[in-house]
């Protein structure tokens, strides 16, 4: 008797969810192979996540925690002050897990380099310089997906992890909003042997006169740093990256003056050139699937500004929630339906979550009067509760080895 073949999945794009995804189907009896566009990894320098701890709950479930444990330092309490260094507050992260996960600072880099290695030590194949650019359904029913270089690939289903910008969200449905600009950008990187006056564990945060500015110490000495300059209007192709170093760190200088704290010396000290990037989110997408054969996970489908430290987080936890109904729906409309049926109120309350942070970064005048006023009065009551009311975030909690009870299809 010939044994019946394995379902196989074709995943678009390596980042986070990617090679978690691919992970978590090996171990639910599914194969996949995953499609890059990049023909090598992308240049992500300067560029560090806060992976909180339901993210690392994520990859637990799934016994892929192990390289990633290993990066970066915890973090588990944020403090913060306004422009004149006046404290406005501190709150834990969350309480403390029974399990005792933590978030972890880390570079997006080495993150995404732990993830590709875990999966191809499991067997995944990782095709590169492949640009997804449309898909089409056979008549068995299987996929095909189509990539720039005028090659194909076919499969049982396809997975869109290609993040904001996706394009299998498109496939999926051409109508489908587009990412909404937040009107701060991002900033940052990792300064050697420089010391911030911060409690280690501790990340300190400045609601500044004209720009938001963060800085953490690091277990070898060094600081971690970011700001948000704002920008009210989204940038034009190219316009950001054809400001240089030196009028990054002037513009910086100038949304700090006046300030207090460490951010002059920062923008001083940091030893790689200064860039900044655009923030998006994606309140809400319509379709994550076509109910037959593809479906988006991760920032493809519900983005959220980084403010919330949420996104690779939720990339994971998708990633393992939807090799989970796919194992144990009946087939996989059932599995679309039910993985949405457990994500969509979560994630669209996350990105609602770091929508509202990111704009107070940008406040005016008055909003800042009335911010400094009101922050306080919110974080005592986090803090009171030792960080309850954010367990909601970071407590969430996946077992891989429970069933989950296919949704009504609707």
């Amino acid at each position: 008797m010939t044994p019946t073949p394995l379902p196989h999945a074709l995943i678009i794009g390596s980042g986070v969810a990617g090679p978690v995804v691919a992970m978590a189907l090996q171990r639910a009896g599914i194969a996949s192979t995953v499609f890059e566009r990049d023909a090598e990894p992308a240049n992500l320098r300067g560029s560090w996540l806060n992976l909180q701890a339901n993210g690392m709950d994520a990859l637990q479930a799934i016994d892929a925690e192990a390289g990633v444990d290993a990066l970066g330092f915890p973090v588990e309490s944020i403090s913060f002050v306004n422009g004149g260094g006046r404290s406005l507050g501190r709150m834990p992260m969350a309480a403390r897990r029974p399990d005792g996960r933590t978030s972890r600072m880390l570079p997006r880099a080495d993150l995404y380099t732990a993830l590709q290695n875990a999966a191809a030590d499991r067997g995944t194949q990782v095709v590169h310089g492949k640009r997804f650019v449309d898909a089409q359904t056979l008549a068995d029913g299987s996929v095909r997906a189509l990539f720039a270089d005028g090659t194909s690939a076919v499969g049982d289903l396809l997975i869109g992890c290609d993040g904001i910008h996706s394009r299998v969200r498109t496939v999926i449905d051409p109508q489908a909003r587009t990412p909404r600009y937040v009107p701060v950008l991002n900033s940052g990187g990792y300064i050697p042997n420089f010391r911030v006056n911060v409690p280690a564990g501790e990340f300190r945060m400045q609601f500044g006169t004209r720009c938001f500015f963060g800085w953490a110490p690091t277990p070898d000495g060094g600081t971690v740093w970011f700001s948000n300059p704002p920008m009210a209007t989204e940038p034009k192709r190219g316009e950001l990256s054809a400001i240089s170093d030196a009028q990054w760190r002037r513009r910086l200088h100038d949304l700090m003056d006046g300030d207090a704290g460490p951010a002059h010396d920062i923008i001083d000290a940091a030893p790689d050139e200064i860039t900044a990037w655009p923030t998006y989110d994606l309140p809400k997408v319509d379709k994550w699937h076509n109910h037959r054969n593809m479906i988006i996970i991760g920032d493809a489908a519900h983005a959220t500004a980084p403010s919330a430290g949420q996104g690779a987080s939720m990339a994971l936890e998708d990633a393992v929630v939807l090799a989970q109904c796919l194992r144990d729906c009946p087939d996989t409309t059932s599995a679309f339906v039910t993985f949405e049926s457990l994500r969509r109120a979560r994630v669209q309350k996350i990105v609602k979550h770091g929508n509202r942070s990111s704009n107070s970064k940008a406040a005016g005048p008055v909003g800042r009067v009335v911010r400094d006023l009101m922050l306080p009065v919110i974080f005592r009551q986090v803090a009171k509760g030792d960080g309850k009311s954010m367990m909601w975030l970071q407590g969430h909690h996946i077992d891989f080895g429970g069933t989950v009870t296919p949704a009504a299809r609707r």
